[in-house]
């Protein structure tokens, strides 16, 4: 009676030893969700495609105004910045942060030297409100 006493009390501690092992690599984050990511890409997303260029500078030209000759040169302008991005994010090591946000910087600056003062304006309204959706797509 002893023994079965004794294999019954043991078989507890060993089903209570697992389940708390159990809990506890459970609560544990899975790779790839550490320093505020939870899961899903990691890294800078990928460069759009030459259809996506284009609906993306159509909407532009759309929200600024642009002329049709402005909407030529800035279709121009990033389709060679994707191109350059393209270059630098398809090896296998991160690229530059100081140096993708220098690339971005240079864009916004190659396309306000073709905008009026008013589109200016604009552009920079235009920016902000896409960089608030980035950020929101970002922290889902």
């Amino acid at each position: 009676m002893k023994t079965n006493l004794r294999n019954s009390a043991s078989a507890i501690i060993l089903m209570v030893i697992t389940l708390f092992a159990g809990n506890v690599l459970c609560a544990q984050p899975g790779q790839g969700q550490r320093g505020g990511q939870q899961g899903g890409q990691q890294g800078p997303p990928a460069a759009p495609n030459t259809k996506q260029i284009k609906e993306m500078v159509s909407n532009l030209a759309g929200e600024i105004s642009l002329t049709e000759a402005q909407e030529a040169t800035v279709l121009k302008l990033y389709t060679d910045h994707f191109e350059k991005v393209k270059a630098k994010t398809s090896g296998s090591s991160r690229p530059d942060r100081q140096e993708m946000e220098a690339l971005k910087t240079d864009l916004e600056t190659k396309v306000k030297a073709v905008l009026t003062a008013d589109q200016q304006t604009k552009y920079v309204a235009y920016l902000q409100k896409q960089a608030s959706k980035q950020g929101g797509q970002q922290r889902r």
